[in-house]
């Protein structure tokens, strides 16, 4: 079994840097709560600044150990970084036009299901515990690409699935872009967090209040 890595907590928008950095682990969150759109977060603030936290292959290969989809990190081409890149914005694209109400574009579509071939069940011939050759399948986690194909297969799960697609959410703060599901009973949620986002929206409403009185 793939085993996450310990997850730091949601960084929020003032601490990112202003300048360039030159790898973006420290910036991940998971608030997302599916392997697809943990994924999209990782383009943090597209509200604003729009910042790249998978920056380099390594980050790649991080991300994915990370995430629970590869057991542990493996040399990343840059092609796979680009590659990467293009299908986490084709994922975003169908979540942005899901959630709108909107037609989902069918390059986003056709992108995704390009990434599913390396989803499939793979073969693998080898020699069993006796020594004797046995016909099992390889680990879903062998890759980078098979790691890449499983968050396209959840992508794809989630948008097809209508009670799924139903559950998609951009954050409503102003100052937050992140996607997450909706896991909440009447599936009424706001918030990515109400630790962070629905704490900072709360306190905003309260000092308008207060605002507003004063004024009166």
């Amino acid at each position: 079994m793939v085993m996450h890595l310990e997850r730091a907590d949601h960084v929020p928008a003032s601490a990112m840097p202003d300048g360039p950095i030159t790898s973006g682990a420290a910036y991940w969150y998971w608030r997302g709560d599916r392997l697809a759109l943990d994924f999209v977060n990782t383009r943090r603030e597209r509200w604003r600044r729009s910042i790249e936290t998978l920056i380099t292959p390594a980050d790649v290969s991080a991300w994915l150990v990370a995430a629970g989809v590869m057991e542990q990190p493996v040399r990343v081409r840059g092609a796979v970084l680009a590659e990467a890149h293009a299908l986490r914005e084709a994922i975003d694209a169908a979540v942005v036009a899901t959630v709108a109400g909107s037609d989902v574009p069918d390059s986003a579509i056709g992108l995704i299901d390009d990434w599913l071939v390396f989803a499939g069940p793979r073969p693998q011939f080898l020699l069993g515990s006796d020594g004797r050759p046995m016909l099992a399948e390889r680990p879903a986690a062998d890759s980078p690409r098979r790691a890449l194909g499983m968050v396209a297969l959840d992508a794809a799960t989630l948008l097809a699935t209508p009670t799924q697609r139903a559950r998609l959410r951009i954050c409503a703060s102003p100052t937050c872009s992140a996607r997450f599901y909706d896991r909440s009973p009447a599936a009424r949620r706001r918030w990515c967090s109400m630790q962070t986002c629905g704490n900072q929206a709360k306190a905003r409403r309260h000092r308008e209040r207060l605002r507003g009185t004063a004024a009166a």
